[in-house]
């Protein structure tokens, strides 16, 4: 069975964003996203994989018999665009994107180019309710405050 390429890291959130962000707005949306996504979460924000900034975690089980760890919700400040963990595609949330700004929709992800962009106030709800969601449908085990 295949292994799951995004795990938890112990690499330091701050230093990452100083070694591989090289934009001052980019950095700057960067730390903002840390801040709301903690208020938002609780969860203090921890490296997974390479470039991705997450905040909680829970685990999955597929029908397939595949399962493993995955963050509640997060970030990655790639070069382009930021790419955003944070939508659960539910009745729910389908309507806040009506209202969230300028972005692109991914197939596991949002694509903004920075957070000036977007709703803050949509983001929230669109965080809370993943995690609303995922609280409801998966094992939270591995959720440590």
């Amino acid at each position: 069975m295949a292994k799951n390429k995004t795990n938890e890291t112990q690499v330091n959130v701050v230093d990452f964003i100083h070694s591989y962000v090289t934009d001052n707005q980019k950095k700057e949306d960067s730390f903002a996203l840390i801040e709301l996504m903690r208020n938002w979460s609780g969860f203090a924000p921890k490296m997974w994989g390479a470039t991705i900034i997450g905040f909680g975690c829970y685990h999955y089980k597929y029908a397939s018999g595949h399962e493993g760890d995955m963050l509640l919700i997060g970030f990655s400040p790639r070069k382009a665009e930021f790419s955003l963990y944070v939508y659960s595609p539910t009745e729910a949330n389908k309507h806040l994107l009506d209202d969230f700004g300028k972005f692109k929709m991914g197939k596991s992800c949002i694509y903004i180019k920075k957070l000036s962009d977007i709703n803050i106030p949509v983001l929230e709800k669109m965080c809370k309710a993943t995690i609303e969601y995922i609280e409801e449908h998966h094992e939270c085990a591995c959720r440590e405050k």
